[in-house]
């Protein structure tokens, strides 16, 4: 059987532009609310053009010893530009969590495919 999983790509998102990037502390108390932002092209930026362009981020959070992991936002770009590329792909949610674990990022660039990226959280 093929896995969608083989498909994922992933790299060190400082030397790949198509890797999404996590930003959240690593640190956060239980029951309280902290921003999540996805990102992508921090170091290197990506296009945003009607030829290559970033359609979406999911975000996922992986409970400590969870069998499943909990999808916690997405985020659809449809608008692209040309020229000085008016938009870039950035999602922001609020989150709050009562147990340790992973969160997960996704992105999809329509030529070049899926892309993952991973942070792991400490609730206190």
């Amino acid at each position: 059987m093929k896995s969608l999983g083989k498909l994922f790509q992933s790299g060190d998102w400082k030397g790949e532009k198509h890797v999404p990037v996590i930003h959240a502390p690593e640190k956060v108390n239980s029951g309280e609310k902290f921003e999540v932002k996805i990102s992508i092209g921090d170091a290197i930026g990506h296009p945003n053009s009607f030829e290559h362009y970033i359609a979406w981020f999911k975000l996922f959070f992986q409970p400590e010893g969870g069998k499943f992991p909990i999808e916690l936002a997405t985020f659809n770009f449809s608008a692209h530009g040309e020229g000085d590329n008016l938009t870039e792909p950035v999602g922001l949610t609020t989150v709050k969590l009562n147990t340790s674990g992973t969160l997960y990022a996704v992105s999809y660039c329509n030529i070049h495919g899926l892309w993952e990226n991973s942070k792991e959280i400490t609730v206190e």
